[in-house]
């Protein structure tokens, strides 16, 4: 029987698809760039940052050559390090409002190490300034990296201001023409998408639109391109909206919740057969 199966080993032919990156690579550059914008360590070495920087540098200008050509890689790879610390600030500031806004958070350093919300955040600002400017498939690549690693999927090219507060974040998924103003919270669960999908819509806004100070309970669902949730409103859990609503909204299921006691309830007879 083994025989046999080696025998159809041997006839196995995978299908021509052919992908010039190194995936496994790209990941290691995405978790370095988070690690040395945050080096949680007794004592920074900065020389051996800024040559775990040149090595990112390096890689990302091969992969990107691969995809595109040579002088494109160099420009963007440029750009994308001159923005930077831009991107390490902005995180910065997004580390301080977990910190701010989470009562179970004692710590910076407890934010940059143990939260998942800030993680994929972090990744996430990583992935969108590669999408912005213009390098295929690799924003792809680290969007879903993180994806993988926290469960909460934030697609490279939704637009997100400062101070997103993604709480628990399990679930949460942020659809690629989101935006998404300053100062707002996201608990798990969560969906900002689309209310149907089709090919012919991929140059249209098609995902809702956040504005500032909002937040978003669990399990909410928020569809549409054309649906703004006003500056200031609050979404109540499991909330199902594909409409704008005005600034200051509080929008909220009713649910009829039943109590009743079992203080002397007989239970029933289990037969087993």
């Amino acid at each position: 029987m083994i025989k046999k199966t080696f025998e159809l080993i041997n006839k196995f032919q995978p299908l021509p698809v052919r992908i010039p990156i190194d995936k496994c690579k790209l990941e290691e550059v995405v978790t370095t760039l988070f690690s040395q914008m945050f080096p949680v360590c007794e004592r920074i070495d900065m020389c051996n940052i800024h040559e775990n920087l040149k090595d990112c540098a390096l890689a990302l200008n091969v992969n990107i050559a691969r995809l595109t050509d040579q002088q494109f890689a160099d420009e963007v790879v440029h750009q994308f390090f001159v923005r930077f610390p831009g991107i390490r600030d902005l995180l910065y500031e997004d580390a301080k409002c977990y910190l701010k806004n989470d009562p179970a958070a004692k710590s910076l350093e407890e934010v940059i190490i143990a939260y998942p919300g800030f993680f994929a955040l972090s990744i996430h600002r990583i992935a969108h300034e590669l999408h912005v400017l213009g390098v295929p498939l690799v924003p792809r690549l680290f969007s879903e990296y993180a994806h993988s690693k926290v469960g909460i999927d934030i697609h490279p090219a939704a637009k997100i201001g400062k101070n997103l507060f993604l709480d628990h974040g399990t679930g949460i998924v942020i659809g690629e023409t989101t935006e998404i103003g300053d100062n707002v919270k996201i608990y798990q669960g969560v969906t900002l998408g689309a209310l149907y999908v089709e090919k012919k819509l991929s140059d249209v806004k098609r995902h809702p639109t956040v504005e500032d100070n909002v937040v978003i309970y669990a399990n909410a669902t928020i569809l549409g391109g054309e649906t703004v949730i006003g500056h200031n409103s609050t979404i109540g859990g499991g909330a199902w909206l594909t409409q704008s609503v005005i600034p200051y909204s509080l929008v909220y299921n009713s649910v009829d919740v039943k109590v009743r006691t079992v203080k002397n309830f007989v239970q029933p007879h289990d037969f087993v057969i």
